[in-house]
């Protein structure tokens, strides 16, 4: 390689696709490059560079891997000098196991031998590229290493072909990377012939809603056609679960009282009889007349006695708060080889801490907690309401779901729950990740913020969930893979238009029918997306096979009396409150605000006024209800048990919530996802000796030592009565302004058989410490050691309280 030369290599014009295909034809006359690529029906190789190593993650046995690098006009591909030869009569993976698509870069950096460069469209370079490292949307960090053997003009020409390619700055570049990858007539006529998974249940049919309420056993529920063709609400489902006794066309008079008419919908019944709703906000220039209100109240109540509706707009963060601290977070995990920017190993942790991220997800998990913790009590319904209802209720009704619902935390009913409280419910997905990078404005990770909320919930209970964390991972990193019609639409409508779904009509001859929605597209030229949940088209069977564990399978709902459970009397329900009674859950306390409902801030029946009492917060009422939130924690327990400690061992049967703790210890952050990519951007040219030690694993090391000697020194200044740290409180209520750990703390009460470890822990000490730290300009605080080297509680490094507060709108989530 010609170090320290002065040549200039400019940006050549690129060549047309045309001539490319052309030039490349013979290559992928059978769908198989002459170096051992794969290629999909109609993808044509752009550029390659031979003798490259790319480095790998300790996920993958850490090192580096030789072979060929290639980039076609749909990804950047590596095929391993060893690779087995592919078969040609194997259906088509999008994505091999060392594979990227184009649309999920986000910049490319070229490293020389003593200097980096950002490279663009329009970039020129002033020295042969020895290491190429490629930044992904989805965390992910691809290092690749040029060899002394690798022709120049090659690293050169492939470096300049992927910065062309990835981000075409025109419209319509999202519609591009769908033909290169599915647009061909092969790859069409492949994805025509693709079977929906029967295991999970899809929403798109009033059956498929019917089969739902039969499996909760949701009895005085109807499922409504009354949006068939999205002309009650464009952004709500073709058919949403009401009350029986609200007909349709009484129904048809409420939506106009909620924004974008998304009134209250049936989610999800307990199995004690509680049921889950979610609406928009009310419409206060609306006139309520006498039948409305009526319509409105039968539809709030759902047949229950009490309502308690959570307004989410106060103590959950904004969309705008998450994409700050989701942008703050990739800033720290990432850093910026590029710029030479990278945050010091000591102030790492309060780094993490004043990006908020962990305080949303405590926020988000202390709210559905309360919320399913009332759902526990029974015979009641609990709204969930947002301004808009298509973000926060998204979110907290499937935390809940997950928490209370064993079913949804198998791979099938996760995957249910997900079209059902996402994608057919209308979330914004399309705008917020922001497929085309046209405008910022409306960007916000919020199902991303879910997938770490349940990944908190998996690492907690790793025995209570048939999914693991590969699973979370990868449904994760498809959310940044534009080709899937679960995620490229803001509606069920626009992904109807999109897809070309069927919409079903009625007549009295002919029934129920299928017909071309009005407004479809029909352009042939539009490849079909398919959804995400076909994980063959994009992972191996070995990859997928790591997606479940073997859990008992959920146990069956008990005989139902009347629509409810039929379980022990409870002494901390219901009885001791007014029938008819609407209560607002905000902070972790019970109110009945006088203008909780527009109709009864003044005037209106004197009826409804005497049916439906109002109170102040000192209600003779609210302390039933407040009790509600104290009865999971009264709970007798066999051997005379605590609450919590028994929590930790899991619940105490299938319909108890699963109850995080939210101290900072137990609050970790998701490593094989955010920090999968850090350690990529230090392996510069020289690749790190297999025999050697990372600085950061002596760091850890000598962490555990200097805790060894701690635990055995003497405790003669101890004070007299020292209480033991409180893994066990009741974590609804509990102030967590406390130290920050990365991973969650070890639990003594758990057998560690039975946890799945977060981490790689060393098993003895190095041999030996080598007097000087590694020189590399960039650091970062967290390695990914090798099994051989694991020790245990080395999972987490305390640091001293970092009091950051969150913003105005989310300060009351650090505690109540």
């Amino acid at each position: 390689m010609l170090t320290g030369s002065k040549t200039t290599f400019k940006v050549r014009q690129m060549p047309d696709m045309k001539e490319r295909m052309l030039s490349h034809s013979g290559a992928n006359a059978r769908g198989r490059d002459m170096f051992g690529l794969r290629c999909l029906p109609g993808e044509c190789v752009l550029q390659r560079a031979v003798l490259v190593r790319k480095k790998l993650t300790a996920k993958e046995g850490g090192g580096w891997l030789s072979g060929t690098l290639f980039c076609t006009h749909f990804r950047v591909a590596f095929v391993p000098q060893d690779c087995p030869k592919p078969d040609d009569n194997a259906d088509p993976v999008l994505l091999g196991d060392h594979d990227v698509a184009l649309a999920s870069i986000e910049k490319v950096v070229a490293v020389g031998p003593s200097r980096t460069k950002l490279v663009t469209a329009n970039s020129s370079l002033k020295f042969t590229p020895e290491e190429l490292v490629l930044y992904c949307r989805d965390l992910r960090v691809l290092c690749f290493l040029f060899d002394r053997l690798t022709p120049d003009t090659q690293a050169v020409e492939i470096t300049y072909t992927i910065a062309k390619t990835y981000q075409p700055v025109k419209p319509g570049t999202v519609l591009s990377f769908q033909n290169a990858a599915l647009g061909s007539v092969e790859m069409k006529q492949f994805l025509s012939n693709r079977r929906r998974d029967a295991h999970m249940n899809w929403f798109d049919s009033l059956s498929d809603w019917e089969q739902e309420l039969e499996r909760t056993g949701a009895h005085g529920w109807r499922v409504s056609s009354v949006n068939d063709r999205f002309e009650m609400s464009t952004s709500l489902p073709r058919f949403n679960v009401v009350p029986q006794k609200v007909l349709d066309t009484e129904l048809k008079k409420t939506f106009a009282h909620f924004n974008e008419g998304r009134i209250p919908r049936w989610c999800w019944r307990h199995p004690r009889g509680s049921d889950l709703l979610r609406m928009a906000s009310f419409q206060n220039n609306i006139y309520h007349e006498k039948d409305d209100i009526r319509n409105l109240e039968l539809i709030l109540f759902g047949g229950q006695s009490v309502c308690v509706v959570v307004e989410l707009g106060e103590e959950m963060p904004s969309p705008t708060d998450i994409q700050m601290a989701h942008t703050r977070l990739r800033a720290l995990c990432l850093g910026d080889i590029s710029t030479s920017v990278s945050v010091p190993d000591d102030k790492w942790l309060s780094t993490l801490e004043s990006t908020h991220w962990l305080d949303y997800i405590r926020c988000s998990l202390r709210k559905a907690a309360e919320v399913a913790c009332l759902l526990r009590g029974g015979h009641l319904t609990v709204v969930l309401q947002e301004v808009e209802d298509r973000d926060m209720t998204c979110l907290l009704s499937s935390l809940v779901q997950v928490m209370c619902d064993p079913h949804c935390r198998t791979q099938a009913g996760f995957q249910s729950l997900v079209q059902k409280e996402w994608v057919m419910a209308g979330h914004r997905f399309l705008s917020r990740i922001n497929y085309h990078r046209d405008s910022d404005k409306e960007e916000a990770p919020v199902f991303l913020l879910f997938l770490d909320c349940v990944w908190q919930l998996w690492v907690q209970f790793p025995s209570r969930f048939q999914l693991t964390g590969e699973f979370l991972l990868a449904l994760h990193d498809s959310l940044h893979l534009p080709l899937f019609s679960s995620f490229l639409a803001n509606c069920n409508r626009e992904r109807c238009k999109r897809s070309q779904n069927l919409s079903q009509s009625y007549t009295p001859v002919n029934g129920w029918r299928d017909a071309v929605p009005r407004g479809t597209s029909l352009d042939p030229t539009d490849p079909p997306l398919p959804p995400v949940w076909d994980w063959v088209l994009q992972y191996s069977s070995q990859r997928r096979a790591r997606f479940t564990q073997p859990v008992p399978p959920p146990v069956p709902l008990q005989p139902t009396l009347n629509g409810n459970l039929n379980t022990n009397p409870d002494t901390h329900r219901l009885s001791d409150t007014i029938q008819g009674s609407v209560f607002l859950l905000s902070r972790g306390s019970f109110s009945c605000p006088a203008n909780l409902l527009p109709w009864r801030s003044g005037g209106g029946s004197g009826a409804y006024r005497k049916s439906h009492r109002r109170g102040g917060s000192s209600s003779e009422n609210l302390p039933g209800l407040e009790r509600l939130m104290k009865a999971f924690s009264l709970t007798e327990l066999p051997q005379g048990q605590t609450t919590s400690t028994a929590n930790l061992q899991g619940p105490l049967d299938p319909y108890e919530p699963l109850l995080p703790l939210l101290l900072g210890p137990c609050i970790g952050v998701w490593k094989d996802c955010y920090l999968r990519g850090a350690l990529h951007a230090q392996a510069f040219s020289h690749p790190i000796s297999s025999s050697s030690q990372h600085p950061v694993d002596l760091l850890a090391w000598e962490v555990q030592e200097l805790r060894e000697k701690l635990a055995l020194a003497p405790t003669k200044t101890a004070p007299a009565k020292r209480k033991e740290p409180r893994w066990k409180d009741s974590n609804l209520n509990q102030n967590t302004n406390n130290g920050t750990f990365l991973f969650p703390a070890s639990r003594p009460t758990l057998p560690t058989s039975n946890l799945q470890p977060w981490g790689p822990t060393p098993s003895s000490a190095p041999p030996s410490i080598p007097g000087h730290r590694d020189g590399s300009k960039h650091t970062f605080l967290f390695s990914h050691p090798s099994s051989s080297e694991a020790r245990p509680d080395t999972r987490y490094f305390p640091v001293a309280n970092n009091n950051a507060k969150l913003s105005k709108n989310n300060s009351s989530s650090l505690g109540s």
